[in-house]
């Protein structure tokens, strides 16, 4: 997930704040996960399995949903995930980090190589297998959580330009992840439901074209189209999205519903339904793992993809965007720094475990996505942190421009 980027009312009260969210908000996503393993490897693991197997129903009359646990969260809390997603990618796109051109042009492009390089990886490594080849976008995704968790617990070792170049960063890649999902990760349409769900966003953009300020009718409006599209084949978790692009940010009385429904969301997002996302889908058991299954192709791929074609393709398109001239360097940002803010982007834990849960439902081939994913993360985290503490007792060079 992204934080706020500060304002111009209160810049140090702003960042503070941003970072203490990113701080905590990453420490509890690492406790979820950490106690998803112990448990999942513990003489627990049958009952935390069988919890994520129970059924939940929801039920009006004849119409009603029965899914488990686990896809409740996936499908349900997640579309508030998506929510929060979408509505930071509007208000970046209208007034932030991506307003122009000039301000976007590197995260953009950065965003792109870090995107297209580990899928390449990864469809390299499994190539031939066409049922592997389904999660060639695991490793494509940055978890802005993780990685702007990092950043704050490194403090003023990273300077708030690359803080907010790899905010912008993340949330490109948040939206390119959107959009393979909805490409890519659909199965058994059903007409009639997506008709029902185009409806539903029309009625979102109805909503957004007469400024509408009461969240209610967003809310209703938005329900409808979960359901809708949850039934139609595509991935529910998209209505979040739409939810999000038609909140409106204009502003009465300094205030702007988008903007408001943001920080109402990003506290619950950050402590509650991240954590909870993790602790249901990290909790892969170590029993009979061997160096011949981690190093099998689809956990290989995985690896290779978000430690070594993340940093490759982040850092490798930007110079070359840089060197023809078509972005600047962030401010104050040196050639060693820059590389290891581009480590930092193969943290991609929460996106690419939903990934994964899309890509695969054999509990075995999940096992090892989850499995790649963890590893490749921490390597990264660990590796980045390390670079910047390095960076600290050296003189470095302030990068090109």
């Amino acid at each position: 997930m992204t934080a706020k980027a500060p304002t111009a009312k209160a810049p140090t009260a702003e960042l503070h704040t941003a970072d203490n969210t990113d701080l905590y908000g990453g420490i509890a996503l690492g406790i979820a996960a950490a106690a998803a393993l112990i448990i999942a490897n513990s003489p627990l693991g049958p009952q935390y399995q069988a919890l994520l197997h129970t059924t939940g129903e929801v039920r009006i009359g004849s119409i009603g949903l029965s899914k488990t646990l686990e896809h409740w969260i996936n499908d349900g809390l997640m579309a508030v995930f998506f929510l929060l997603v979408g509505l930071e990618i509007k208000r970046e796109a209208i007034e932030g980090a991506l307003a122009s051109p000039k301000k976007a042009a590197l995260p953009v492009i950065a965003a792109f190589g870090g995107f297209v390089t580990p899928a390449a990886i990864f469809a390299a490594i499994n190539w031939g297998d066409a049922e592997a080849l389904r999660g060639w976008a695991i490793p494509a995704a940055t978890d802005i959580a993780f990685a702007l968790g990092v950043c704050a617990m490194l403090g003023r070792k990273v300077p708030a330009s690359l803080k907010t170049f790899l905010l912008a960063l993340a949330i490109i890649d948040d939206l390119m992840a959107i959009i393979v999902i909805a490409m890519f990760y659909a199965a058994d349409l059903s007409v009639l439901a997506l008709g029902l769900g185009a409806l539903g966003i029309a009625a979102l953009v109805v909503l957004n074209l007469l400024d509408v300020r009461r969240p209610a009718f967003y809310l209703i409006a938005g329900l409808f189209t979960w359901v809708c599209v949850l039934k139609s084949g595509v991935h529910a978790t998209l209505a979040g999205v739409a939810v999000g692009f038609a909140m409106p940010l204009t502003r009465h009385d300094g205030h702007s519903l988008l903007e408001d429904t943001e920080h109402a969301l990003k506290p619950w997002v950050s402590f509650a339904i991240v954590p909870l996302f993790a602790f249901a889908n990290a909790g892969v058991s170590f029993h009979g793992l061997t160096l011949e299954k981690l190093t099998g192709p689809i956990p290989l791929g995985i690896i290779a993809g978000l430690f070594i074609g993340k940093q490759i393709g982040v850092f490798g398109a930007s110079l070359l965007a840089v060197r023809l001239g078509l972005a600047a360097m962030p401010d104050g940002a040196t050639t060693t720094k820059f590389y290891a803010t581009a480590i930092l982007t193969g943290i991609g834990f929460t996106m690419s475990l939903f990934i994964g849960t899309l890509a695969f439902d054999d509990e075995i081939v999940l096992a090892q996505v989850r499995l790649g994913v963890l590893l490749a993360s921490v390597l990264s985290g660990i590796v980045a942190a390390l670079l910047f503490a390095a960076i600290g007792r050296s003189n470095d060079v302030p990068a090109s421009r």
